[in-house]
């Protein structure tokens, strides 16, 4: 019986990938290199029986949690069993050294792929998935990304996820590696053919950048041109000028919090239509203040400092409707 201080990493994870059993460890071989399948298969042979209490053991060195309820295992041959159902006889012979070149994968790094794929097709892949993992992959993404996939979660698996962050060690390339290579497989794979809103998105945020009229007529060019999907990409605009087109309500929500400079800079130039949805929103006292630094001009305020401040109000609502404070005027047209 071997004792878990003599097992070497490549004993313990090949202990984890026969624990598994056939259909989940045949899914995960399917992307470790040549030489660390080699190396599993040579440790496999050297290990008998493993205890639950020493698996379980192994599986908290590499903070994942990936497997559950795990029993013993005689690991050779039902290594050598996984390995002949899960890769081709090429496949084999080239992990193993007989014959031919090996075979060689460039593999598409994950992490800066990740960050282009829509938040809520991102969120949908971690709703199904271990805690745990999720973590591990919210530990990875930049924070802006990292962002808005936690908003477009349900609120009881954002604080797990967010607990188990907190408590985090580092870690093990292992681990981690097990992870891209399921978002490989299971995310980015896809993403190409079926999520089409990461696109969407980034058009969106293009014209959302442009001014009404300019966003309106590329809007116009693409609909002439036939462009499929545009409702999709009209759901995620918006513009400072289509707040008189949201709820009351949801104006109300919008300038909450919102600074008197932000909010006077805004409404610099403005229509007396738009001016008026913003000032019929907010306090009476800060709509006084606001009136008053309006009727006393600005000269060393340029346009520039305007648009600036109408894109983040503008911001400031996308980001509230993918919260679901409110619908976006754009998204209930397009429904």
């Amino acid at each position: 019986m071997n004792t878990l201080a003599s097992l070497t990493r490549a004993q313990k994870a090949a202990a984890i990938l026969v624990a598994m059993g056939k259909p989940s460890a045949s899914r995960m071989l399917k992307f470790f290199k040549q030489e660390e399948l080699k190396a599993l298969i040579e440790a496999a042979r050297l290990l008998r029986t493993i205890p639950q209490a020493d698996l379980e053991q192994i599986v908290a060195e590499f903070e994942a949690e990936f497997m559950e309820g795990a029993g013993l295992l005689d690991s050779a041959d039902d290594m050598n069993a996984i390995l002949t159902e899960s890769l081709s006889p090429e496949e084999m012979n080239a992990i193993m050294g007989r014959g031919g070149s090996g075979m060689q994968e460039v593999l598409t790094p994950v992490w800066p792929e990740m960050q282009r794929v829509d938040p809520a097709r991102v969120a949908d892949f971690l709703n199904v998935e271990h805690p745990q993992t999720s973590a591990v992959i919210m530990s990875k993404l930049a924070p802006s990304a990292a962002a808005n996939v936690l908003l477009a979660l349900e609120k009881p698996l954002r604080g797990e996820i967010l607990k188990r962050m907190m408590s985090m060690g580092v870690i093990p390339d292992s681990a981690t590696q097990i992870v891209e290579n399921q978002l490989r497989s299971r995310v980015l794979s896809e993403r190409a053919n079926k999520d089409i809103s990461a696109g969407q998105s980034r058009v969106a945020s293009l014209l959302n950048e442009m001014n009404k009229d300019q966003a309106d007529e590329v809007m116009r060019d693409l609909e002439l041109e036939g462009t499929s999907d545009l409702d999709g990409i009209r759901a995620r605009m918006f513009s400072f000028e289509d707040v008189v087109f949201l709820s009351q309500k949801a104006r109300v929500a919008l300038f909450d919090g919102l600074s008197t400079e932000t909010l006077t800079l805004c409404l610099r130039g403005a229509p007396a239509e738009l001016a008026e949805a913003v000032l019929s929103s907010i306090s009476a006292r800060t709509r006084r203040m606001i009136e008053s630094e309006l009727g006393q001009g600005a000269d060393e305020v340029t346009m520039s400092d305007v648009i600036t401040a109408r894109r983040a109000i503008a911001s400031q609502a996308i980001r509230m409707s993918l919260e679901g404070a409110f619908e976006l005027p754009s998204a209930q047209s397009a429904a």
